[in-house]
């Protein structure tokens, strides 16, 4: 198979071999996420982060409980840290709605762009009378 590297191959003495980005896919077995990866993805990721708000809570609760019997200044920093965690966690869970939402508009979108540039080569002249027999045409 020639290339356009074969100048270039010859002056380095070396061979390359071009090979197809499909190929390589195929080769490593890649292929495009669909939407049922997506969305089961999706629900397991949402199901963790519920499950670590819940462990959290439980855990604040834990070390509130032991803040208030025992009074000691780093059971209340601990307690603050969970509390700081579970808000995190939260805050991830609202954002894998709205990365859930950008997945969902990008198979959506889809970019139609026909650009149609004709050029006329020729005289005026030329260009009035193929106007002319266009509206003809296009009357009939």
């Amino acid at each position: 198979m020639t290339n356009n590297y074969d100048g270039l191959d010859s002056a380095l003495n070396i061979e390359s071999d071009i090979v197809e980005v499909e190929k390589v896919k195929e080769d490593l077995n890649i292929q495009p996420l669909k939407s049922e990866d997506i969305q089961k993805d999706y629900e397991y990721t949402r199901a963790n982060l519920y499950s670590l708000i819940e462990k959290g809570q439980e855990a604040i609760n834990g070390i509130m409980e032991l803040a208030g019997e025992g009074g000691s200044p780093r059971a209340y920093e601990v307690a603050g840290q969970l509390i700081k965690s579970v808000g995190d966690v939260t805050d991830k869970l609202i954002d894998l709605q709205k990365k859930l939402k950008d997945v969902e508009d990008e198979t959506v979108k889809t970019t139609n762009n026909v650009t149609n540039n004709a050029v006329f080569v020729g005289s005026t002249s030329e260009l009035s009378k193929l106007l002319k027999q266009g509206f003809l045409n296009n009357k009939e």
